[in-house]
């Protein structure tokens, strides 16, 4: 008679994969890709090698499973933020860019890695799943503007692709820094030129990122505080 998992057993087995995930992404949040080894997320969660490998087949199945844990929740954080309530496109793409920003550069070394840092081929066909996730999220913003009569008729995806594109380049080098740089100045900066890429309608004006009350600290549209609470991070 053919084995059969139990409840119990397979909930055993679900909450060691769990800590075996949990401590894979606290070691690349601690030091990116490279410094990810199943010998390190053995020895982290308390198990064996071979019940690593249980869980994930090889060292690129578990980075790739990684990227998916840690980007994923940052896509539906932006997703959310750019939700069509009653605001322009312009209002949405800039809650969208601060959003993804502010979560980059808190934590930069886990969002660098996930930019960034070279990686397997299986950890990059995720990156490039997520941009497109990224590029979707903005462009159908863009579609609801043009709709709206807001923005000029253009190609939605392209210049979605390209405001996803130039958030990605102009976040590395801060990254990489690991921070040492005015945050609140290179989100506003990166804000503003989302909003200057927008196609305008002739004779229209030039969007301007609305001044906030206080420091500026405040940087992720309330919305975001009704999702589960992530790791602040970026992925396109």
């Amino acid at each position: 008679m053919p084995y059969r998992a139990t409840d119990q057993t397979e909930a055993r087995r679900l909450a060691a994969r769990h800590q075996i995930l949990g401590c894979a992404l606290d070691v690349v949040s601690a030091g990116g890709y490279g410094a990810l080894s199943v010998n390190a997320v053995a020895e982290g969660s308390g198990v064996a090698v071979g019940t690593v490998y249980r869980h994930f087949p090889s060292k690129a199945v578990l980075a790739a499973e990684v990227f998916r844990t840690a980007a994923e929740p940052e896509l539906e954080v932006v997703t959310a933020v750019t939700a069509a309530d009653g605001r322009s496109a312009g209002q949405r793409i800039a809650a969208g860019a601060e959003a993804f920003c502010r979560r980059a550069v808190a934590a930069p070394v886990l969002a660098y890695a996930q930019l960034a840092e070279p990686v397997d081929p299986a950890v990059e066909s995720e990156r490039l799943r997520l941009r497109r996730g990224y590029r979707d999220v903005f462009a159908a913003v863009l579609e609801d503007g043009v709709e709206a009569g807001e923005l000029a008729l253009h190609d939605t995806a392209t210049v979605a692709a390209a405001l996803v594109g130039g958030l990605g380049e102009a976040l590395v080098g801060p990254l990489a820094s690991g921070g040492d740089h005015n945050r609140d100045a290179l989100v506003a900066t990166l804000v503003q030129f989302c909003l200057n890429c927008l196609p305008q309608k002739p004779g229209s004006g030039a969007h301007a990122l609305e001044p906030r009350a206080g420091s500026g600290a405040r940087a992720i549209d309330d919305r975001a505080a009704l999702l589960p609470h992530h790791r602040p991070l970026a992925t396109i």
